[in-house]
């Protein structure tokens, strides 16, 4: 029996349904882990296919070339390097399920079925996956290892089963989304089961962006007395080898130093770059196309836009109208040379005109109101929207989540966009961020160093400049108000009741909620963007758009 194994932790970067892709990143993984001497090569969850497959696991064609795919990793493995664990669907008979491979010899010497599969929030595989049995270990060179994926960790039946039936080493192959604070939730989550059973613990994370989730990576591992031995790093990819060593009270991993410790912004404005990188490069796109107004929404969104992709694939566009302030020209100009972006101004004013002759007799004996704003903000997203066709780059949509939970965004106007990097950020948080970025220069920004924008983009105060003297204080509570409150309503699912103990004035939170219910029309045509709450709109938060449960208003 061995007394030393060496596993290696390959955190790499997936793209679903490029099986090509994925098999040649796990074959230079594997190259560069047997470089460094590893015995076995761990990938993510559903390395073969990326996650989450979502529907294409319903394709017979799609499953049968995963199979395949593992089936040439398995024969990679007959030239006497490292053993690898893999993720794949595999069709058992009448059954499909998300499994983990081990292949080593040229052959797949053992297949383990996810048991827990997560049916909440971001997560629907109950849909397309059949529910594995729990199993015992397997065995790799003298050693038991209890294979789990995921969700099979995060409740505590499958561990226990594996600790019953003798495995020497959890092994977990993750497919975990970022969200604000879930590292540490997952370390703790973790101590729970090295606590339970007694066994050091193995966390193998992928890390990318795919629509609207980002993962992080941050894979760790925890020894048998939950102290944490290696730490990869979050939103990198990374191939780390750990050393194990039979002792009296079992396997030990030899302790190496952690990574710097990342600060909660930084890891909003990594989560941020890599979601719409991966979401722009995956996709085929040049670059991105922007409206940049001389606010802090737009100011920010081009900063990430310029740090994930480089500024010579960001275009900002200024698009004034009669009501677009001096301050706002300077602003926006000013933004574009601190981060190096290409800048051109294109006026509304004639636009707008010829909208409003050819509407004139429409609207006869109409004063102006809300309807000439949104004409505004839509002829703004018609001219955005042809430059994109024109040229090619993504739209880049720059609303935020206190915007759009309360409908404070036009259809077809600012809406317009094919993703948006601010979707899961309230308007406190972006301004935290804002600050954040002008005081520090984020780990892989292609940008060069220095503020992404003027003090006055943070200071003054925030206008969607649509009517003279506009600001959004005067439609909408003050921010730090209204994120709370919709804080309440949205990640806590609070009522009326619950948010007025908590020091709310009940009209305030009445007019939040009922701005809040009548805007799910517009959030369920907003374009895709990055997760970062516990609870985003999308796949987190569905609502139906006919809804007449109204007992929160009452």
């Amino acid at each position: 029996m061995a007394d030393t194994l060496t596993l290696a932790i390959a955190q790499i970067n997936l793209h679903v349904g490029a099986i090509d892709k994925n098999v040649a990143a796990i074959r230079a993984a594997r190259a560069q882990a047997a470089a460094l001497g590893a015995d076995l090569v761990v990938t993510p969850e559903l390395s073969i296919s990326g996650y989450p497959p979502e529907d294409l696991v319903l394709k017979p064609a799609f499953v049968a070339a995963c199979e395949d795919a593992a089936a040439e990793l398995a024969q990679d493995t007959a030239d006497g390097g490292p053993a690898l664990i893999i993720g794949t669907p595999w069709r058992n008979g009448d059954k499909l399920h998300n499994a983990a491979f081990l292949l080593e010899a040229g052959r797949i010497s053992a297949r383990r079925a996810k048991v827990e599969l997560p049916n909440y929030g971001v997560f629907d595989e109950k849909r397309v996956f059949d529910a594995g049995a729990a199993e015992g270990p397997v065995a790799f060179h003298g050693f038991r290892l209890g294979l789990m994926i995921c969700e099979d960790w995060w409740l505590p039946n499958v561990s226990a089963c594996l600790a019953g039936a003798g495995a020497e080493l959890l092994l977990s192959v993750n497919g975990s989304p970022f969200e604000d604070g879930k590292q540490e939730r997952r370390i703790r989550l973790a101590a729970e089961r090295v606590a339970e059973t007694g066994l050091p613990y193995v966390f193998a994370a992928m890390v990318g962006g795919q629509d609207e989730v980002v993962f992080d990576g941050a894979s760790f591992v925890l020894n048998a007395d939950s102290s944490l031995a290696a730490q990869l790093p979050q939103f990198a990819e990374a191939v780390t080898l750990t050393r194990w060593m039979r002792t009296p009270g079992g396997l030990a991993c030899a302790p190496q130093p952690p990574p710097p410790a990342p600060d909660r912004l930084g890891l909003i404005y990594q989560a941020m770059m890599l979601g719409l990188r991966d979401y722009v490069n995956k996709n085929g796109f040049p670059g991105v196309v922007l409206g940049l107004s001389g606010g802090i929404d737009s100011a920010i969104s081009a900063a990430v836009a310029a740090d994930a992709l480089g500024p010579e694939r960001v275009r900002a566009v200024m698009l004034p109208s009669p009501y677009t302030s001096a301050e706002s020209l300077e602003d926006a100009a000013a933004c574009a040379r601190m981060l190096g972006i290409p800048y051109e101004t294109i006026p509304i004013s004639g636009a707008m005109e010829a909208f409003g002759a050819a509407l004139a007799p429409a609207f006869a004996g109409r004063a102006p109101d809300i309807t000439e704003e949104n004409i505004q903000a839509r002829t703004r997203g018609l001219i955005l929207m042809a430059i994109s066709n024109k040229f090619g780059p993504m739209l880049l949509t720059t609303g935020n989540k206190s915007e759009m939970s309360v409908g404070y965004a036009t259809l077809y106007g600012d809406m317009c966009g094919g993703y948006s990097v601010l979707k899961d950020i309230y308007k406190t948080t972006v301004f935290a961020l804002c600050r954040w970025r002008n005081a520090n220069h984020p780990a892989g920004a292609l940008t060069r160093p220095g503020p992404a924008m003027p003090e006055r983009v943070i200071t003054k105060p925030p206008s969607a400049e649509l009517r003279p003297n506009q600001t959004d204080q005067d439609s909408l509570p003050p921010y730090e108000v209204l994120d709370a409150i919709l804080a309440h309503l949205i990640e806590g699912e609070h009522s009326v009741d619950d948010i007025v103990a908590d020091g709310f004035e009940r009209a305030t939170v009445l007019r939040v909620v009922r701005l809040l219910d009548r805007a799910e029309y517009k959030r369920r045509q907003a374009p895709p963007g990055v997760k970062i709450t516990s609870r985003a709109f999308g796949r987190d938060r569905r609502y139906p758009l006919t809804n007449g449960f109204t007992s929160l208003v009452k």
